[in-house]
């Protein structure tokens, strides 16, 4: 998870250079929280977290965590990291983060994705510590040969020249390994963060390794988070913990020439690049056809669609809309994400494209009805982003709007349509389920989380509400059920 603004660093560096005024002004300018917003901070040994009113409890919780994993996040890489600065954003509804060197800082977006393919077991501001203080470290580890030569010749964005070289991969590779083996999760060890290199490799489709790094625009090729996690968990496996560390050491003292990160590991470890890959990509194959073996496949219906094989089309999160008919959403490199039905005597039918759509993994249906979640932006203020319900009527093909600058993560239609459950994580990280109108988006009841809220009081429950609808009661420490 890192918006790496690398792409960026060949311009700031002609900007930074003198007599570069005019080219600095073409420099984007990162997205801002609304001018009233109060700001303070939290100081540590290594750290200075800024965070906004009402996050200090979970800043000093994340500063705590930094200076957990200051030391052991840079052992395998041979350095402790210089301290740095951390902003938490808490406006957005968008659960990401990113380290940057211009200036040199990390930010976090603090609002707890409701995608389990993500965040698996862990709490998303430990996975963001974890993950993205590795970047931290990597960057630092640049600070020597000929990368300490631009550093002092042109701060960090000479700095920042000298990593260039180094292929994504490493850099997402080995931070989503570093979350993997510091925490109990990561996605390391979710089955479906390699699901379509698995599908790939089992059906044949080994592609070369210049393929696996640019991508394509007609197969569906794994991303460099993937590809990269295998590549440097198969080198420390195979080669050492350290392996990567003699590699950076070798690359920064001299990586101005083409192909010098590959030639700096074959010094190392005697690989290429595309050596390494083609080991790794026989490992796994090897090791998932035998895991494969003797399996059968659960029988299951064919839909007819109108995607081809000419180019990449997926169709995900099915949900019945009665016996015969499904909705899911279609998407592809040659399609703009939609909801189509499908018809097991019938043909696929468009009913919608999307906006910016939020976790489709939580398309909902129930009653004749469709609910999703969509970003919604603020004109002014790039930080402040909101999360808001779409409905979608399947007989009429109206589309309603029910609430309006909210940050709902998830939702769930009643069986009737009639009622929608809906997950929140307000700007203070507190999570709470709500029990809306699906209309109108009125809220018809609140249920906290008494693990982020233990204040907060229940209200009491709509006996219009159709089951089966529970919630947790703290003080009687039981489940509490009604029609």
């Amino acid at each position: 998870m890192i918006f790496s603004l690398r792409t960026l660093l060949p311009v700031a560096a002609l900007a930074a250079w003198p007599g570069s005024a005019v080219l600095a002004q073409t420099l984007p300018v990162l997205g801002q929280v609304p001018a009233s917003v109060r700001w303070y901070e939290v100081r540590t040994p290594h750290f200075r977290v800024l965070y906004p009113e009402g996050f200090a409890e979970r800043a000093h919780r994340t500063a705590h965590r930094l200076e957990q994993v200051h030391e052991p996040a840079g052992t395998s890489l041979g350095l402790v990291a210089r301290p740095v600065t951390v902003v938490l954003q808490t406006r957005t509804t968008i659960g990401n983060g990113f380290v940057t060197l211009l200036p040199r800082h990390s930010e976090f977006y603090t609002t707890f994705p409701q995608d389990p393919f993500l965040t698996g077991t862990l709490d998303w501001l430990d996975e963001l510590t974890v993950h993205e203080y590795r970047h931290v470290v990597q960057y630092d580890k640049a600070r020597q040969g000929v990368g300490q030569l631009g550093y002092l010749l042109g701060g960090y964005g000479g700095l920042g020249l000298t990593t260039l070289g180094v292929p994504d991969w490493f850099a997402e590779g080995d931070a989503v390994g570093t979350e993997t083996a510091l925490t109990r999760s990561g996605r390391g060890r979710i089955p479906n963060f390699d699901a379509y290199l698995r599908a790939n490799l089992l059906a044949g489709r080994r592609y070369s390794y210049a393929k696996a790094v640019a991508g394509s625009f007609r197969d569906n090729v794994p991303n460099h988070y993937v590809l990269g996690y295998f590549l440097t968990t198969r080198l420390k496996r195979t080669v050492g913990a350290t392996a990567w560390s003699d590699v950076l050491n070798r690359y920064y003292r001299f990586p101005v020439y083409p192909l010098s990160f590959s030639d700096k590991l074959r010094r190392s470890t005697g690989l290429r690049t595309d050596d390494l890959y083609a080991r790794t990509m026989q490992e796994l194959d090897s090791t998932w056809r035998a895991q494969q073996t003797g399996r059968e496949l659960t029988p299951a219906t064919d839909l007819p669609v109108a995607a081809t094989e000419k180019v990449f089309t997926e169709y995900q999160y099915p949900q019945y809309i009665d016996n015969t008919t499904v909705l899911a959403l279609k998407s592809g490199l040659g399609h703009t994400p939609q909801l189509v039905e499908l018809r097991r005597n019938g043909t696929e039918r468009r009913r919608l494209v999307l906006g910016l759509h939020h976790n489709p993994e939580q398309l909902s249906v129930g009653g004749s009805k469709a609910a999703w979640l969509e970003f919604r932006y603020d004109p002014r203020w790039q930080q402040q982003v909101h999360s808001e319900l779409r409905v979608l009527d399947l007989g009429t093909g109206v589309v309603t709007r029910p609430g309006r600058r909210t940050r709902y993560t998830a939702a769930v239609l009643s069986p009737d349509g009639q009622r929608l459950l809906a997950v929140s994580t307000d700007s203070a990280y507190q999570h709470r389920l709500h029990l809306l109108d699906a209309t109108t988006g009125a809220e018809l009841r609140t249920y906290p989380n008494p693990r982020t809220c233990p204040t907060c009081t229940h209200a009491s429950a709509p006996m219009d509400a159709p089951p089966p609808w529970c919630a947790w009661s703290q003080p009687a420490k039981a489940w509490s059920c009604w029609k």
